[in-house]
């Protein structure tokens, strides 16, 4: 890798003999880093530690090429840019930041940077940037040179500058779809959403017939349809069961804000309109304007029907997902409603033949996960699943061939040891016998309900020792002990948390 990137920075440096470079960083240790690392491919570089120093070194020198970060003290990096642009338009600029907020970035994007690299820096995407600023300067400059008699080298030359604008826009569009994967980072449950519903919105297109063109942008709507959940708290975008009536009604902001991000970049004008009505509905109930049918754009009714498959036959925790023929009879029970007759005709196809073995679950599959999933299906007290989370297991179990099986460990008389030790010995102890749990039964999932008592399910037939658990310390030095009830759920009509109350 080390020898690949020699490689690189040899190359380029015999390209960028001529070429001058600004730094503009406040982070001392940062810039000396990034510094050492320009050293080696330009002869002409200068530094400056803030936006004042950067600009007033550009207006004495006019590099050409600046590479700037955007939070700095006395004038940040957007301003110095729109000083630079109002110097010299055609000004080659790369911003290297932390800050992925989408203000940033689109403001970025409408100054004409040429791009956007985020922070921890990738020197390899560096030097990719600095390639294509320094082939474009020398296009240009031999545009220059040779435009008033060689016709011919024009014109090869203003096609180099034409791909080098197309790459251009490629890196926007890396860096807008990289926020996308961040937002969908958030929860495990979004994760690969926008690309099902980008690729299901592209196929069904298709299938309607329309052009390579439409299909395509249908495509890219589908990528970023929820770019404007950055703007949605984690406690709503997490939250893995139903959300109320107010948190519904902030996390419906996304659609508007998702349409105010992608209006202000020009080649996203079209995308904008489709991404804003793809949550309304033919009968006029749907959301943010209310628009009835045809008002609502094809693409945005495709986009529709596209996004309630996948969020239907994805599993949340807070429902099961359904097969393909649920959520068929599902959008056909609201063909004409909300979603449109003649697009479901033609998605009815496509959806036959998904696999849907790789959709994302609402589960926790990794550290991370779980604690994030604890911010909602934990009991803070001990950290074991509480009985919301029993509850999903249960009803999920419902028509399953899986066998499971329920131990309910419950303390006696611990209402007393309350009343004479206090609640707070009280929750020591829970806590105690928790760790006890988990240590000894760790292929079991582990639950608190009711207080002081404990369910330990598991997929195989284990009988616990109750005379061991009483024998514990514990319970040994404090007078307390267990009882223990057990079920065979296969055998039973155990099918939710409020059947285990009854």
């Amino acid at each position: 890798m080390q020898d690949k990137l020699k490689t690189k920075i040899a190359s380029l440096r015999e390209k960028a003999g001529h070429f001058s470079i600004l730094y503009v960083e406040d982070e001392q240790v940062l810039r000396e880093g990034i510094t050492t690392f320009l050293n080696k491919i330009f002869t002409k570089l200068d530094t400056a530690i803030d936006g004042e120093e950067g600009l007033k070194k550009y207006t004495q020198n006019q590099y050409d090429i600046v590479i700037t970060d955007i939070q700095m003290p006395k004038m940040d990096g957007l301003e110095m840019i729109s000083r630079i642009k109002d110097i010299n338009e055609k000004q080659e600029i790369i911003v290297v930041s932390a800050y992925t907020d989408s203000e940033f970035l689109t403001r970025s994007i409408q100054l004409g940077v040429t791009g956007y690299i985020v922070k921890p820096i990738d020197f390899s995407q560096i030097l990719k940037m600095l390639d294509q600023s320094i082939d474009k300067l020398s296009a240009f400059r031999e545009n220059e040179m040779y435009k008033a008699d060689l016709e011919a080298m024009v014109e090869e030359r203003t096609q180099t500058v034409l791909n080098l604008q197309h790459e251009q826009v490629q890196n926007y569009q890396h860096a807008i779809h990289s926020l996308v994967k961040m937002i969908e980072a958030r929860d495990t449950y979004t994760g690969g959403h926008s690309e099902r519903v980008a690729t299901y919105s592209k196929n069904i297109a298709e299938a309607m017939g329309l052009s390579a063109k439409e299909c395509n942008m249908i495509y890219e709507s589908g990528i970023l349809h929820d770019i404007g959940k950055i703007i949605t708290p984690d406690a709503i975008l997490l939250k893995p069961n139903q959300l109320t009536d107010n948190e519904y009604s902030l996390i419906k902001d996304h659609v508007t804000a998702g349409y105010n991000i992608l209006h202000e970049i020009p080649m996203y004008h079209e995308l904008a309109k489709i991404v804003h009505a793809h949550h309304e509905h033919c009968d006029g109930s749907g959301y943010p304007k209310g628009l009835k049918g045809d008002e609502i754009p094809l693409a945005s009714r495709i986009m529709a029907v596209a996004d309630a498959f996948d969020a239907m036959t994805t599993r949340r925790v807070y429902k099961a997902k359904k097969t393909i023929e649920q959520a068929i009879e599902e959008l056909e029970k609201y063909s004409d409603v909300w979603y449109d007759k003649k697009v479901i005709e033609s998605a009815k196809e496509i959806f036959k033949s998904v696999d849907l073995k790789n959709n994302a679950e609402q589960l926790p599959n990794t550290f991370i996960d779980d604690e994030r999933f604890a911010y909602f299906y934990k009991d803070p007290l001990t950290n074991l699943y509480n009985n919301y989370y029993l509850d999903f297991i249960l009803q999920s179990n419902i028509n399953s061939e899986k066998n499971l099986y329920l131990n309910i460990l419950y303390m006696k008389d611990f209402s007393k040891y309350n009343k004479e030790y206090g609640w707070s010995e009280g929750d020591v102890v829970l806590r105690s016998f928790s760790e006890y749990l988990r240590l000894e039964y760790p292929h079991h999932q582990l639950f608190r309900i009711f207080g002081d008592d404990f369910v330990l399910l598991s997929d195989k037939d284990i009988k616990m020792d109750i005379d061991k658990i009483n024998s514990i310390p514990l319970f040994n030095t404090n007078g307390l002990s267990c009882g223990i009830k057990y079920y065979d759920l296969q055998n039973m009509s155990i099918h939710s948390f409020k059947d285990l109350q009854d």
